[in-house]
């Protein structure tokens, strides 16, 4: 008591001998009663510290891990949280060199609504093999391992599948790789769990495709989204006998797309006469959900309003690139394989070495000037091209330096091309590093924006929830595969009077093409509703 109480020391009696001897034991008391309660509060103060540092076992198990650190962490973690919301206690951890608590304050910071998905950071390297163990990944659901920066980007992603898959078996991965020589030793790497998404060809390939039709770029996000409708496969026993064409007019609240044969082939838009057989259905739908209670659709189709006129050849075309990257080589090869022979390309750059390979049906002119001054542009006939492709100087410029470089350009261009009608001006299409300045190129009346970290984190979310669509996204950015067009609805039906979208889809049917949907004039700058 007298160690414990130093006021019990007060109600002593007895011998001096015995009441000094009671004083110094409650003397001693206080000094060991006060190292008792420091070394308690040491070991809070250092356990504290130890979660702050991130060091501690994940205990979650059905989760996402997410390798490393960059700008896509908050999308992908944005996308994860919508997908999630149908889980019980989801869960998403994240392992990267940075601080933890820097880590958790940003993802506060940049993504408002996690929709009831933790978020869990641990600070570590994901090429050492401990540190790798306290994201508990063997239990996880998928991983996801983003490209680091630095100057070898692909070493360092190389080397984390190889310390992911050393074990043998686990969840399946997904990585992006920015070198397209490097697919091959990370598929190597990788094996059959691992999808490999080429940062930069991907990138190359929805630029290509966004310049050729105006607003794709919303297509393809309310695609890759989980905002939005999503791709889906769909098993229907019904439809076995039934022709491709019956099954695209089956559904009321569905778009087939496509077919996945038993052995896993997936072709979108097959010929019409295909037969559904034991194959899958590729389907584009709100929710999965939807798929399971979906009603057969009973809309009548007034083959009266289809329009049967012929559809008019694609002609050659002049495209006009400004700017210089690490994607513009595959940007040309691309245009190459979508332009009609005689098609011509001028490029015009201020930074950068363009090395233009070999084409079939492009004719390139290089020149080099500066791509932001106005002089320079006026001596280009810019309403004179059919698209306009404006690419950032990432390779040489810091991420805001090069959008603000862009972002002038793109000013310059709306100057020029004024308030011309959209059949009369040239189709601009801009590329952008960071997603906060993609309000800011819209003052400039551009068609579409694509922000490479933004549409990459979509790709690599959905891809984390169903690594069977990769084969999906392959056929739809190939060149060699089915391609989302968007196209006048006069082309399809008569005008004149309302008609229901069945009679659409009908339409699209007979023209051997698969309709998906609509956007309604009035909520872009066409004159015309397109598909």
């Amino acid at each position: 008591f007298h160690a414990l109480d130093p006021g019990t020391v007060a109600g002593d009696s007895g011998t001096w001998r015995f009441i000094f001897t009671m004083l110094a034991l409650t003397v001693a008391g206080l000094f060991i009663v006060s190292a008792l309660i420091g070394v308690i509060a040491t070991g809070i103060d250092d356990k504290l510290a130890e979660l702050r540092r991130g060091r501690s076992l994940v205990i979650e198990k059905d989760h996402t891990v997410i390798l490393g650190w960059s700008d896509s962490v908050f999308a992908i973690v944005r996308e994860l949280s919508i997908a999630n919301e149908s889980r019980k206690r989801p869960a998403v951890v994240i392992l990267a060199e940075q601080d933890k608590v820097e880590m958790e304050e940003q993802i506060r910071e940049k993504v408002a609504d996690l929709r009831g998905t933790r978020v869990v950071c641990r600070t570590g390297s994901a090429l050492d093999l401990g540190d790798l163990a306290l994201t508990n990944h063997s239990l996880a659901r998928s991983i996801i391992v983003l490209s680091p920066g630095g100057d070898e980007p692909d070493s360092e992603v190389i080397k984390t599948l190889l310390a992911l898959t050393h074990e043998g078996d686990g969840p399946h991965i997904v990585a992006e790789i920015q070198g397209p020589q490097n697919l091959e030793a990370a598929r190597l790497v990788g094996g059959d769990r691992t999808v490999i998404v080429d940062k930069r060809e991907t990138i190359a390939r929805l630029i290509v495709q966004t310049s050729r039709q105006s607003g794709a770029a919303a297509v393809y996000t309310e695609l890759f989204d989980f905002d939005g409708d999503e791709i889906y496969f769909h098993s229907d026993a019904s439809l076995r006998g039934s022709t491709f064409a019956e099954a695209v007019v089956a559904y009321e609240t569905a778009s087939v797309i496509g077919l996945v044969s038993p052995d896993g082939h997936v072709e979108l838009n097959p010929a019409m006469d295909t037969v559904v057989g034991d194959s899958e259905l590729v389907v584009v739908a709100e929710d999965d959900s939807v798929l399971a209670s979906t009603s057969r659709s009973a809309a009548q189709v007034d083959q009266a309003r289809v329009n049967t006129a012929p559809v008019a050849p694609e002609a050659m075309s002049k495209v006009l690139m400004l700017g210089w990257n690490e994607r513009a080589a595959t940007v040309v090869r691309e245009l190459d394989e979508y332009a009609q022979a005689g098609s011509t390309l001028e490029i015009l750059t201020e930074l950068g070495t363009p090395d233009v390979p070999t084409l079939a049906n492009l004719s390139v002119t290089v020149t080099l000037g500066r791509t932001s001054d106005r002089a320079t542009l006026d001596r280009f006939d810019i309403t004179g091209y059919d698209q306009i492709i404006v690419l950032c100087y990432s390779d040489e410029l810091p991420v805001q330096r090069a959008d603000a470089r862009t972002l002038v350009t793109l000013l310059h261009l709306r100057e020029i091309v004024g308030d011309r009608a959209k059949g009369e001006r040239p189709s601009v299409v801009s590329e952008m590093l960071d997603d906060r300045n993609r309000a800011l190129a819209q003052v400039a009346h551009v068609d579409d924006v694509i922000v490479s970290d933004e549409i990459l984190s979509l790709i690599l979310s959905q891809l984390s929830e169903n690594d069977r669509l990769e084969a999906v996204f392959q056929d739809l950015l190939d060149a060699d595969g089915a391609e989302i067009y968007l196209r006048p609805v006069r082309d399809y039906v008569l005008e004149g009077e309302p008609v229901s979208y069945a009679t659409v889809v009908a339409a699209a049917v007979q023209r051997g093409e698969t309709a998906l949907g609509y956007r309604v004039s009035a909520e872009s700058d066409d004159a015309d509703a397109n598909f």
